[in-house]
């Protein structure tokens, strides 16, 4: 007998350990599920889970570097994504409406663990939050570069791909010192214009498109020109004043549905006056890069190379 309740004792003992182990490793499993990293952005400060799996993204750039850090996002605004970044068009993603009018709807139905937005989204941002963790991950074009660094980190901590996002970020970076090398050493100037229909808008240093001057190292043709998201909007008259050796064309009309070319509008006998025309220098940039998703690191080494290739 006291064989058999020592042996009931042990055993007794045995599943109470091993209940016990179990209801550790669920513990752990769950404490590892709930950890959570705190992300200082332009519009706050927000609690973000690790390795989040089912992911919102509203800003282009942000999908850009996430695609080329092998990171899948699960719903974006299907309407006017970049053309290198088509395959987030299949139905396998979700359709979250539009980047200035997202389906609150929709995105509430998914779920998602995270939500990322930049500044087409910034007034949506609380009611965003209140769906779920909901980070800005905009880039500041007054200190771009920076910026820029700062996003692809963040990326990388939230999901586990530190190593990567410093290794992909250096890769541009080094493109862009030798750049800024070449265009600095210099005396030519340039100008940067957005095209859009017949209208025509000029953007300097500190503005949207203004890496290539901060950044990339082209002198201005125009310093005074005010820094605002829609550019000061300028004549032709205006480009043949300045009469840039370098002329940087965005053709807006190209990724929104436009009616005529930048090439059309901006090719006029007015702008044949220039040195730049007149050089071969107008430089027509792919708007998919830089009107639709700049601040990618897929989109940022295609802009400085485009820019290059002036130079070269």
């Amino acid at each position: 007998m006291k064989k058999i309740f020592i042996l009931a004792m042990g055993l007794m003992l045995a599943v109470f350990a091993a209940a016990c182990g179990t209801k550790e490793a669920e513990e752990t499993s769950a404490s590892a599920a709930k950890k959570e990293l705190t992300i200082e952005h332009q519009l706050g400060e927000t609690k973000v889970p690790e390795n989040p799996e089912k992911v919102v993204v509203f800003d282009f750039g942000t999908l850009d570097s996430m695609d080329k850090l092998g990171i899948e996002a699960a719903g974006v605004p299907q309407q006017n994504i970049p053309s290198y970044l088509s395959k987030y068009e299949d139905e396998k993603y979700e359709n979250v409406g539009g980047l200035k009018e997202p389906d609150f709807e929709k995105i509430n139905e998914m779920a998602p663990d995270l939500i990322i937005i930049s500044g087409r989204q910034q007034d949506s941002y609380e009611e965003m939050s209140k769906i779920a963790p909901t980070i800005f991950m905009g880039v500041d074009t007054e200190k771009y570069m920076e910026s820029f660094k700062e996003n692809v980190t963040t990326l990388g901590k939230i999901f586990g791909k530190e190593a990567e996002a410093e290794k992909e970020f250096a890769k541009v970076e080094d493109s862009i010192k030798s750049l800024n090398e070449k265009a600095s050493s210099g005396s030519e100037k340039a100008l940067i214009i957005l095209a859009n229909d017949g209208k025509v808008s000029a953007y300097g240093a500190g503005s949207r498109f203004g890496i290539i001057h901060d950044e990339f190292g082209f002198a201005q043709a125009d310093e005074n020109i005010e820094a605002s998201t829609h550019g000061q909007s300028i004549s032709f008259e205006y480009i043949v004043e300045k009469d840039p050796d370098y002329l940087f064309v965005i053709d807006r009309g190209a990724v929104v549905g436009g009616e005529s070319s930048a090439k059309q509008v901006v090719e006029n006998e007015l702008v044949k006056k220039t040195k730049a025309y007149q050089n071969g220098n107008i430089i027509y940039l792919d708007p998919n890069y830089w009107y639709l998703s700049g601040g990618g690191l897929v989109s940022v080494a295609g802009m400085a190379e485009e820019a290059g290739k002036v130079i070269e």
